[in-house]
């Protein structure tokens, strides 16, 4: 594939939210070249009807096709406070997009407590992971002014629901330990993404979320509810300390309540799952391991 190959939507990272908004785009009449790193990713693109280009990010990546829309979606990379494969693609695009947008992260907040969280407050990372996103949403701003970056929380859906976790009996940890989680629907994520790639809103950052923050064991007894098994066991600090790995402890230490309201009254989403127990009932139909309600 070379330059000359262009597109009018070019997706970097066609995963499960870069498949959907492929398939939105294709359906619009766009032609739709999605980047992804293997095979196997390459054809879950075509079946939705768009074209893919297998390309390793971690690696030089020559001159990216000329598009009029871009969405970043690629994850950083796992080292370091800066964001290379951010770095790469940069650099091979032939020229700035007319609409730009960057899939980012929450965790660029840091942890702050019981307090809501909306845009203005500003990014406070707490892990290097974090720093790396930091790093990427200043790469991109820095390179289109006009570019949209969505602070997106835990992501859920079909094939993204902890059910061997829950069915494991597998701990989680108690509400007395504190700490408020978010998260949206990967359909209500495509179609903010969507949103704000072809209509260019008044701002440039946007918490991706569904506005319904809860505390940690709602979710989890919410799913073992659906899935008509027994709740997960519920632990404190102390035994967390020594079941869980240090990345997931990582994110537990966090705490945020994400407000979703700058993005509803500048696009006029209408969320397809505002309420996450009508989504996990809604994925586990989507789910072959899950039952049907």
């Amino acid at each position: 594939m070379t330059a000359e190959s262009g597109a009018s939507t070019l997706i970097i990272g066609c995963g499960d939210t870069g498949v959907r908004l492929a398939a939105r785009a294709v359906a619009t009449g766009e032609d739709v070249l999605g980047v992804v790193r293997s095979a196997e990713s390459a054809a879950r693109v075509r079946s939705v009807g768009a074209r893919a280009l297998c390309l390793d990010l971690d690696a030089e990546v020559g001159t990216l096709p000329a598009c009029r829309r871009l969405l970043y979606s690629v994850p950083p990379s796992r080292d370091g406070d800066t964001d290379e494969r951010m770095r790469r693609v940069l650099a091979a695009m032939p020229a700035v997009p007319a609409h730009v947008v960057y899939i980012s992260t929450s965790g660029v907040y840091g942890d702050c407590g019981d307090d809501w969280v909306d845009e203005s407050r500003a990014a406070a990372p707490t892990t290097s992971r974090a720093r790396r996103r930091v790093n990427a949403e200043q790469q991109i701003a820095a390179w289109a002014s006009h570019a949209v970056i969505l602070r997106v929380p835990g992501i859920y859906g079909p094939g993204r629901l902890p059910i061997d976790r829950v069915l494991a009996g597998e701990p989680v940890l108690a509400d007395t330990a504190g700490g408020w989680t978010n998260r949206v629907h990967i359909d209500d994520l495509a179609g903010m993404a969507w949103r704000v790639a072809t209509e260019q809103p008044r701002h440039t950052i946007y918490n991706a979320c569904d506005g319904t923050p809860t505390r940690r064991e709602a979710y989890y007894d919410t799913l073992a509810e659906l899935m008509a098994t027994s709740a997960p066991p519920k632990i404190d600090w102390a035994e967390a300390r020594e079941r869980f790995s240090a990345v997931r402890l990582s994110f537990l230490a966090e705490s945020r309540r994400l407000s979703n309201a700058r993005l509803l009254a500048d696009t006029g989403y209408r969320l397809v799952f505002p309420d996450y127990r009508d989504g996990l009932v809604a994925s586990l139909r989507g789910d072959v391991r899950g039952p049907v309600y």
